[in-house]
C-alpha cells in the first residue's frame, strides 16, 4: 500500500494561523519590521520570477486573451452578480449595510502577490497571473466605484491613489523587469534559478506564510469578530465560505468548458477568486469616507474572505503543487 505523506506546507499554514491567534502582535510591533520583511520578500519573489520567465512564454500569454478574459469576469462580474442574487432576501433595514459589505468584497480587484505566489507554488501559468493581477488593479479604479456608486452615495473623501501605484511599481513590475532583462543579458542566472527551483519555491512558501500569518494577526488583534453580534458573525462566515467555494467552482467550470489545460487552470482559479485587502482599505476611504456605515462591519467580510481564502488556496497549491512535481518525475 503507498504510504500517504503529509503536506507539509499545509500543516505549516494551520501552524501560522494558530501562532497568529496566540501571538497577534508579532506582526504589529516595530522591533519585528514584519511588513517590510514581507514587502522585501515579496520584490524578491518577483526578481527570481522574472529570471525564470522565458519570453516566448510571455510573448505566447499576452495573446491568450480568453484567460485573460475569465480571471478579469471572474473578478469584477461574477462575485457581484452573485451577490446581486442575495439581495431579494435581504429584507431587514438592519442588515443592509451587512450585505453591501459583501457587494463592496465582490466589487474589489484581485489581490497580486498573493495570487501569483500560489499560482507558482501549485505550478500553474505564472506570467498570465502576473498580468492579470496587475491588470486587475488598474480596472479596479474605474469598475469598483462604478459598482458601489449604484448602492452608495458619492462620497466626497479624498485618497492619494499613488501610495498603491508607487507600491505596484517597487515590488511587482521593476522587479520583474529587472530579473527579466538580467537572465536576457546573462543567461547563466536564468539557468541557476531554474536548477534551483525548489529552493526558490521554499522562499515563495515562507513568505506566503508569513502573509498568512500578517492577515490573522491583523483580524485577530482589531477584534473583527467582536463588530458584529455571534448570529451575524456565523452567518457572515457561512456567506464567505459559500461565496468562495462558489466562485472557486464555477471557475474550474469555465476553465473546463474554454478547453484550458493545467497551468491555465490553476491561474484562473487562483487568480480570479482573491480580493485585495489593500485596495479594500483604500476604497473604504474613497466611497464611505463620509457614511455612517462602520469600517469594522465594511471591512468584516473582505477580512474574513481573505484570510480564509489564503488558507484554503495556500493548501490546495501546496498540495497540486506537489502532485505535479511528482507527475513529472
Amino acid at each position: 500500500m503507498k504510504r500517504i505523506r503529509p503536506d507539509v506546507f499545509s500543516i505549516l499554514i494551520l501552524v501560522s494561523a494558530a501562532i497568529s491567534y496566540f501571538f497577534p502582535q508579532l506582526a504589529l510591533t516595530e522591533t519585528i519590521p514584519l511588513r517590510h520583511l514581507i514587502s522585501m520578500g515579496i520584490t524578491l519573489i518577483f526578481f527570481f520570477y522574472g529570471l525564470k520567465l522565458n519570453l516566448s512564454e510571455i510573448r505566447r500569454d499576452l495573446l491568450n486573451y480568453r484567460l485573460h478574459l475569465v480571471i478579469q469576469f471572474t473578478t469584477f462580474v461574477l462575485f457581484p452578480l452573485l451577490v446581486l442574487l442575495a439581495r431579494p432576501f435581504v429584507a431587514s433595514p438592519d442588515k443592509i449595510n451587512i450585505w453591501l459589505s459583501f457587494m463592496f468584497l465582490a466589487a474589489l480587484p484581485s489581490t497580486v502577490s498573493s495570487s501569483v505566489v500560489l499560482v507558482s507554488i501549485a505550478r500553474g501559468n505564472v506570467p498570465a497571473a502576473i498580468l492579470n493581477a496587475t491588470l486587475s488593479g488598474l480596472i479596479g479604479i474605474v469598475l469598483t466605484p462604478l459598482w458601489m456608486g449604484l448602492f452608495v452615495s458619492k462620497s466626497a473623501a479624498d485618497y492619494e491613489w499613488g501610495t498603491i501605484y508607487l507600491k505596484l511599481l517597487t515590488e511587482i513590475v521593476l522587479p520583474v523587469v529587472a530579473g527579466t532583462l538580467l537572465q536576457h543579458y546573462f543567461m547563466g542566472f536564468h539557468a541557476f534559478v531554474r536548477q534551483y527551483n525548489k529552493i526558490f519555491s521554499r522562499f515563495d512558501q515562507f513568505i506566503i506564510l508569513l502573509i498568512v500569518y500578517e492577515g490573522f494577526s491583523i483580524s485577530f488583534s482589531q477584534n473583527v469578530f467582536g463588530s458584529v453580534d455571534l448570529w451575524d458573525l456565523i452567518v457572515i462566515t457561512i456567506a464567505v465560505v459559500v461565496l468562495f467555494y462558489a466562485v472557486y467552482g464555477l471557475t474550474g467550470i469555465m476553465s473546463s468548458r474554454m478547453g484550458f489545460g493545467y497551468e491555465d487552470t490553476i491561474a484562473a482559479r487562483f487568480a480570479g477568486t482573491k480580493k485585495s485587502m489593500l485596495h479594500g482599505s483604500v476604497f473604504y476611504q474613497v466611497i464611505f469616507g463620509t457614511s455612517t456605515v462602520p469600517m469594522g462591519l465594511i471591512l468584516l467580510p473582505l477580512m474574513l474572505f481573505h484570510a480564509f481564502q489564503l488558507f484554503v488556496v495556500g493548501v490546495i497549491a501546496g498540495r497540486k503543487g506537489r502532485e505535479r512535481a511528482v507527475s513529472k518525475h
